[in-house]
């Protein structure tokens, strides 16, 4: 890892999807305008939609300069070639033949863009089916497929692993992308206000300790409809576990430089990567991206 200048976009999100996407574009190129070198987008960042209307947007990442929730950040991409944009979670079409697809389910993908390209992408493990205090029920499980590996992508500025939202309650994750040598985490989110008011925070805290990376974690925020309302919160949290920036709310941008000294530090001095014992679970997928400049 080296030195490098990082941002967290918090937006809010609605059934308008060309609003939506206009506007995080629009702060999305404002923070890569500023010399920013990685931008995280939140969770749902393109909007907030039925099933119905998501089966419509969406993305086939074959091809996946043709779709509206994707374009306009590829643009941005290519325009700001040194920045790496990491386009929190998506609507993906399975493949035929995948069993998503037989099922008439969907992923939740995280996608990373790069030089104009997408050059990694990753499907969300854990879906969120709870029962909230406010009487609210989501299951996700009903219309989103469970990706199944863990992702690290070894880009020149830093090694980043992937993960989306309700990930973040899931610490043997943590410690898969940690063992594949992720020195930064992203979690972008779209937590809720009842659970976000007691457990955001001390989450993404906790991850940064178990994992001793730094943590991204753009959020949504505000209400989406009468019974759907996102905590916001988003933060940058360095590897001892301390807030290092934080949204002041609303629509904004949160910004921090990251230093490699101080990541080495805290694994120098309380190595418990290497004082782990006990097995860890799935190996992390390793995307290589070294080479692009």
């Amino acid at each position: 890892m080296r030195d490098v200048s990082v941002a967290v976009l918090q937006l809010s999100a609605g059934p308008n999807i060309g609003a939506c996407v206009t506007a995080a574009a629009g702060r999305c190129a404002a923070t890569l305008e500023a010399g920013t070198e990685i931008v995280v987008l939140p969770e749902n960042y393109w909007g907030i939609a039925s099933i119905e209307a998501k089966q419509g947007l969406a993305v086939d990442l074959h091809g996946a300069d043709q779709t509206p929730l994707i374009s306009p950040f590829l643009a941005l991409s290519a325009a700001y070639a040194h920045s790496w944009i990491i386009l929190g979670g998506l609507p993906e079409r399975p493949a035929s033949g995948d069993p998503a697809a037989e099922r008439g389910l969907l992923y939740n993908t995280l996608v990373v863009l790069h030089s104009g390209r997408v050059v990694a992408h990753y499907r969300k493990i854990h879906r969120f089916d709870a029962d909230l205090p406010n009487g609210v029920s989501l299951r996700e499980s009903a219309t989103t497929a469970g990706g199944e590996r863990p992702v690290v992508i070894h880009t020149p500025l830093a090694s980043i692993g992937l993960s989306i939202c309700y990930d973040l309650r899931f610490p043997s994750l943590y410690r898969a992308l940690a063992e594949a040598g992720a020195e930064i985490v992203v979690v972008p989110s779209a937590f809720t206000v009842e659970t976000g008011l007691d457990h955001w925070e001390v989450l993404l805290r906790a991850r940064a300790l178990d994992t001793q990376c730094y943590v991204l974690a753009p959020a949504l925020h505000g209400r989406h409809s009468e019974t759907r309302q996102s905590f916001g919160h988003s933060m940058i949290v360095d590897p001892w576990g301390t807030v290092i920036a934080h949204s002041s709310g609303g629509d904004s941008t949160v910004s921090a430089r990251l230093d490699p000294e101080v990541l080495q530090g805290v694994r120098a001095r309380l190595p418990i990567l290497r004082h782990q014992t006990l097995p860890y679970g799935p190996r992390a997928d390793s995307i290589d991206l070294r080479g692009m400049t």
